[in-house]
C-alpha cells in the first residue's frame, strides 16, 4: 500500500501550494548593494524589442501558470476519475460479501465453509475480469481471507487504510504496492488500484470486517491517459491562443510607441537643428553688432576729423583776415578815414563762437585711446572732459568694477555716460550731476543721474531741435546698450530728477 491515500467519503480539499516569495521581498536584500543578480540575468534582454521581450516574459509567466493549471486539472481529473471507480467497486462489492461476513458478529474468524464460498463467487467470470485480488480484514489487522491463501489467518500492522475504512470510510489507492501483504498482486504484473470499504453487520449497521479489492487499472489507466491528454491539448491551445492575441496586441502598440519615438527623434533633431541655428544667427547679430560699433566709431572719428580740418580751417582763415582789416581800419583811422568797426567786430565774434562750437562737437565725436584704460580711468576721463567742456560739476562714485572688459562694452559704456551727461547739463543745467558704477560679480551696472525738472516737465520750453536731439539721445543710448545685451532703463520725474541706468550681465 502506498502512502497516497484518499478517503472518499469526506469532502476533499485541493492543495493550497505557499505563494512563492517574489525576488526582492525580502526588505533585508533591498538594503544590500550585491541584490543585483537577476538585474545582470536580464540586461541582455533590454537590447531586444518590446514585443520580444514580452514574448519571453508572457512564455514564462503564462507558461508556468497554464502548467499549473493543467496539471491542478489533471490530478483533480484523475482522483475524480479513481474516486468514482473505487466507489461504484467498493458498494459492488460490498454487495456480495457482507452476506458472507455476517457471522463474524459472533465469531472472529470466517469459517472453512463461508471462505470456499467467497472463492467460488471470485472464480467467476463476471467478477474475476475485474478484481483481480481480495482481502477481508479483522478488526484486529487479521487477514481472515484472501485470495492468497498464503497470507491467510497472519496479522499484520494495522494501517491507516484500514482505520479508516473501520471508521466508515472508503478509501482508495493508486501506485505502486510495496508493502508485504501485496506480494500476490506485485507478481500479477498489472495496474492495480486498492479498494478499502467497510463491511456491515444487517440490521445494526456494525462494521464487523473490512474488504480490500484489488481491481485492474488498465482501462482506467487508460482513460485518465486520455483525459490528461485531452486537458493538456486544451491548456496548451488556450495557452499559445492567448499569447498570440496578446503578442497582436502588443506588436501594434510596439508600432505605435515606434512610430511616436521616431516622430520624437525627428522633432528633437530639428529642434536642435533651429537652436543650432538660432546660436549661429545670435552669433552673427553679436558681431554685426560690434561691427556696426566699429563702424559708428570710425565713423563719428572721420566726422570729426572733417569737421577740424574742413569748417574749423575755414572759420581760422576768416578771424585771420578780419585780424588784417582790424589792422587795416588802423591804418585808415590815423589817415583820417575811419571805416565800420561795429561790423568787423561782430564778424569776430561770430566766427570765434563758430569756431568754438565746432571743436566742441569734433572733440565729442572723437573717441580717446581707450583701449589700454581700466574702467575707472575710464569714467573719470568722460566726467573730466564733460567738466571741461561745461564748466559743470559732476559727482563720481565706483564700486568694486571688473579689472578686465572688452572693448564694445567700454565703448558703449562711455558714450553711454557722455550722452547722459549731454542731456542733464542740457536739461538739468548741470544741476545734481552724478555717476554711480558698480558690479556684483555678475551685473555691471553704471547710473547717471540728475536733480533737474526731469524730460517730461522742462522748466523751459524745449526747441523742435532740442526734443529731436532728446529723443535720438535716448534712442542712441538704449540702442547701444540693449545691442549688447545689456537693459537700459531711465526714470524722469518733477521732484527727483532723471536717472539713466545700463545694466550688462557679464
Amino acid at each position: 500500500m502506498s502512502t497516497g491515500a484518499k478517503i472518499a467519503s469526506q469532502t476533499e480539499s485541493l492543495p493550497q501550494d505557499p505563494s512563492p516569495a517574489l525576488p526582492g521581498s525580502n526588505p533585508d536584500l533591498k538594503s544590500k548593494p550585491q541584490r543585483s543578480w537577476w538585474q545582470e540575468t536580464l540586461a541582455p534582454l533590454r537590447h531586444l524589442k518590446r514585443s520580444t521581450q514580452f514574448v519571453i516574459a508572457a512564455v514564462i509567466i503564462l507558461g508556468l501558470t497554464m502548467a499549473f493549471v493543467g496539471n491542478l486539472v489533471s490530478k483533480t481529473i484523475e482522483r475524480s476519475a479513481v474516486q468514482a471507480a473505487a466507489e461504484a467497486g467498493a458498494l459492488y462489492m460490498s454487495t456480495f460479501l457482507e452476506p458472507y461476513v455476517q457471522e463474524l458478529s459472533t465469531a472472529k474468524r470466517l469459517s472453512a465453509k463461508t471462505s470456499q464460498a467467497i472463492d467460488h463467487l471470485m472464480s467467476s467470470p463476471t467478477l474475476n475480469t475485474h478484481i483481480k485480488s481480495v482481502k477481508i480484514w479483522s478488526p484486529d489487522g487479521a487477514v481472515i481471507y484472501s485470495t492468497n491463501k498464503s497470507v491467510m489467518n497472519k496479522t499484520f500492522s494495522t494501517t491507516d487504510e484500514i482505520k479508516q475504512a473501520l471508521a466508515g470510510n472508503t478509501v482508495t489507492e493508486w501506485g505502486e504496492l510495496q508493502d508485504e501483504e501485496n506480494a500476490y498482486e506485485r507478481s500479477l504484473g498489472i495496474p492495480l488500484y486498492e479498494i478499502y470499504a467497510p463491511l456491515r453487520e444487517f440490521g445494526s449497521g456494525r462494521i464487523v470486517a473490512v474488504g480490500e479489492f484489488y481491481e485492474s487499472a488498465e482501462t482506467l489507466q487508460h482513460e485518465v491517459d486520455r483525459t490528461r491528454h485531452e486537458v493538456w491539448i486544451i491548456v496548451g491551445t488556450a495557452t499559445v491562443t492567448m499569447l498570440l492575441l496578446l503578442f497582436c496586441i502588443v506588436q501594434g502598440g510596439e508600432r505605435v510607441i515606434d512610430r511616436h519615438q521616431r516622430a520624437l527623434r525627428k522633432q528633437m533633431e530639428e529642434q536642435a537643428l533651429l537652436l543650432s541655428q538660432n546660436g549661429n544667427l545670435q552669433r552673427k547679430i553679436a558681431t554685426a553688432h560690434q561691427e556696426f560699433s566699429q563702424i559708428n566709431e570710425l565713423t563719428l572719428r572721420r566726422l570729426g576729423a572733417d569737421l577740424h580740418d574742413g569748417p574749423a580751417q575755414l572759420l581760422t582763415l576768416i578771424l585771420v583776415r578780419l585780424d588784417e582789416l582790424s589792422a587795416l581800419q588802423e591804418r585808415y583811422q590815423a589817415n583820417g578815414h575811419p571805416l565800420e568797426g561795429d561790423a568787423l567786430e561782430t564778424m569776430r565774434s561770430a566766427a570765434k563762437d563758430a569756431l568754438q562750437e565746432i571743436r566742441n562737437i569734433s572733440r565729442g565725436l572723437a573717441l580717446p585711446e581707450i583701449n589700454g584704460m581700466t574702467l575707472r580711468q575710464e569714467l573719470e576721463l568722460v566726467v573730466l572732459r564733460h567738466e571741461q567742456r561745461t564748466r559743470s560739476q559732476v559727482g563720481l562714485s565706483c564700486g568694486s568694477l571688473p579689472e578686465n572688459l572688452p572693448l564694445t562694452h567700454k565703448i558703449c559704456i562711455y558714450r553711454f555716460v557722455q550722452e547722459a551727461l549731454n542731456n542733464a547739463y542740457r536739461h538739468a543745467a548741470g544741476s545734481g550731476q552724478e555717476v554711480h558704477a558698480s558690479y556684483d560679480g555678475t551685473w555691471l551696472e553704471v547710473r547717471v543721474c540728475d536733480t533737474g525738472p526731469g524730460i517730461a516737465t522742462e522748466s523751459a520750453p524745449a526747441t523742435e531741435v532740442n526734443q529731436g536731439r532728446t529723443c535720438l539721445g535716448l534712442a542712441g543710448m538704449r540702442y547701444r546698450v540693449e545691442a549688447l545685451g545689456g537693459v537700459f532703463a531711465i526714470e524722469s520725474s518733477a521732484s527727483t530728477g532723471t536717472q539713466a541706468s545700463a545694466r550688462f550681465k557679464l
